[in-house]
């Protein structure tokens, strides 16, 4: 494989995320979800009006939302909502969805999406601790 074939692999398709990112994002998405015993996911695209309702409304559509933390993201409309069902809520407090909000938005509005869904992906495992 050339250097100019890996270049062309590494470029978003249809989508923002190269394929390494795509595979790093799913990693943490498994790791979280093995350490916490939550299932997490995430959501980029655009949302309806108003943006907490719509997240609300994917919310209940995962696996299993009481167990479940969602982290919807529009990039358009400059949006990020945490939505975590009962049992995610239990262990991960708004104040600790708040602050890793806020690092995921400065990652962001630095031009890194993957970057900053890495980290609230982390912090919020973190904060939700073992299962």
């Amino acid at each position: 494989m050339t250097s100019g074939e890996l270049a062309q692999l590494e470029q978003p398709a249809d989508g923002p995320f190269t394929t390494r990112q795509l595979l790093r994002l799913d990693e943490a998405l498994r790791i979280a979800d093995q350490a916490t015993g939550l299932n997490f996911s995430i959501y980029l695209g655009e949302l309806g009006d108003p943006t907490r309702e719509s997240a609300e409304e994917l919310h209940r559509k995962t696996r299993t939302p009481q167990r479940s933390v969602l982290i919807a993201v529009s990039p358009n409309q400059r949006k990020l909502e945490i939505v975590t069902g009962s049992d995610a809520r239990k262990r991960i407090s708004d104040r600790d969805a708040k602050l890793a909000g806020l690092s995921m938005a400065a990652s962001f509005a630095g031009g890194d999406l993957a970057g900053g869904l890495l980290i609230g992906i982390d912090q919020l495992a973190s904060h939700a601790g073992k299962s």
